[in-house]
């Protein structure tokens, strides 16, 4: 499995010289350590973790975003269980999404397995950019996902305000 930490470190649990300067030079986060750590930990039970590679992992107050490497994801969800696994490890829900995808592909690994109509870019004057994500269906009280959590989730990873509705 490759971490933002060299394999030694998240085998050990301490940080070498280079990997300790990447941290105080905030290329890795605690909560990326902690994470790499636990899931090296977990790849020696489950050989298919060691088949992908965790890029970062974002702390979102109880749950985690874990960003991975391009089709790591369609790895992970063939088997349920393995993230289950992941979840149980760390002791929290667990967010999944791919690194280099598009926003569109990062909304769609968010709201998995609902659904998205369309997405569209707004771009405001301030030169930052607001994503609108259209739903089919209406909003009802037994909608499976959280949508202020994702919203959250996209702010802190991509720094993009996102809105989302639904179409009657």
């Amino acid at each position: 499995m490759k971490t933002p930490i060299c394999a030694f470190c998240a085998k050990t649990g301490i940080l070498c010289p280079k990997c300790e300067a990447k941290f105080r030079s905030g290329h890795i986060s605690k909560t990326d350590v902690e994470v790499a750590v636990r899931l090296t930990k977990l790849a020696e039970k489950f050989p298919e973790l060691d088949k992908i590679t965790l890029i970062r992992a974002f702390d979102m107050g109880g749950e985690y975003v874990l960003v991975l490497k391009g089709g790591d994801l369609v790895k992970l969800r063939r088997d349920i269980q393995i993230i289950k696994k992941i979840e149980a490890e760390l002791q929290r829900k667990v967010w999944l999404i791919e690194g280099e995808a598009s926003d569109r592909k990062m909304l769609e690994d968010l709201f998995h397995p609902v659904r998205i109509l369309t997405v569209n870019i707004v771009w405001l004057p301030d030169g930052s950019k607001m994503i609108k994500a259209i739903i089919p269906g209406k909003k009802t009280e037994k909608f499976p996902i959280n949508i202020d959590r994702i919203k959250k989730i996209v702010k802190e990873v991509r720094g993009i305000d996102l809105l989302v509705e639904f179409e009657h």
